[in-house]
């Protein structure tokens, strides 16, 4: 595949380590975005489970701080993501393992200057009434948004794509709970690329939306690429956002699809700016 045009960002970026990394060792992945000239780096949930050993979290720490580098953004504990999972939200089998896992990454992030901790929402379950979870779910978000609030940072909720059973699709989805939620300690993770694959037009969420916005992140369609390996207005999107008054960063959340996956940014070293 080419190698896309160059283009410039308005906004510092972030680079999600879980996925443009993922081929490297969990720990290598900070000191390999800061060699890309990344000052920031954010993360899926990087253990096997809610509660990780003292060890492992004292390595993993040691990894982004070594690094040089700060952890813009953490996901909570999601479950068997490669089973299928997208979340413990609104699970009540897991909800004490939720509330667990809330104070482990916030701790963490405290360390590492986190300010957004993504939680996603959880799938359906079958036999359970959807009220049911959607009740859990909101009083889990708001546990996590005062959890975030304590270090100065946001919960996050995010429409994801890919899994039937999720059932937060939208932007309008994820702010119909945050209104459910009623707190300004969460907010809306706006993912350019979930909301295309599924069907939302993301410069009218950006429109609707704006002051719901808490974090972007950016991939292209089809494909989830980087930009300009699809047909995504990237550009356009994050100057929109921009305009729109967001100044947090964007997150670089794309399965690499080039042999360069940083050369369309104009100015790769103005990632650190």
């Amino acid at each position: 595949m080419p190698i896309p045009q160059p283009l410039s960002l308005p906004l510092p970026t972030t680079v999600n380590c879980s996925i443009v990394f993922g081929d490297l060792p969990l720990l290598d992945r900070p000191a390999a975005a800061a060699a890309a000239g990344f000052d920031a780096v954010e993360f899926w949930w990087p253990f096997d489970g809610p509660v990780p050993s003292d060890r492992e979290v004292e390595d993993f720490v040691s990894a982004v701080a070594d690094a040089g580098v700060v952890l813009s953004g953490l996901n909570f504990d999601a479950g068997d993501m490669p089973g299928g999972d997208r979340g413990i939200l609104s699970d009540p089998a897991r909800a004490a393992a939720f509330a667990e896992n809330v104070e482990v990454a916030v701790e963490i992030g405290a360390r590492l200057g986190t300010t957004g901790f993504n939680a996603l929402y959880g799938n359906r379950m079958p036999g359970l009434a959807p009220e049911a979870q959607d009740e859990l779910a909101a009083t889990n978000l708001a546990l996590a948004g005062r959890a975030a609030a304590g270090i100065g940072a946001v919960a996050l909720l995010e429409p994801v794509s890919g899994v039937d059973a999720y059932p937060i699709r939208t932007a309008d989805d994820a702010v119909t709970v945050l209104d459910r939620v009623g707190s300004g300690d969460v907010a809306l993770l706006l993912d350019v690329y979930h909301l295309a694959v599924n069907g939302d037009d993301p410069a009218a969420a950006i429109t609707r939306h704006a002051a719901r916005i808490g974090h972007v992140q950016i991939a292209d369609a089809p494909g989830r690429g980087e930009p300009g390996t699809g047909e995504l207005p990237i550009g356009a999107l994050v100057e929109q956002v921009h305009a729109a008054g967001y100044r947090g960063r964007i997150s670089l959340e794309y399965k690499p699809a080039t042999a360069e996956p940083f050369a369309w940014l104009a100015h790769p070293q103005g990632a650190r700016a």
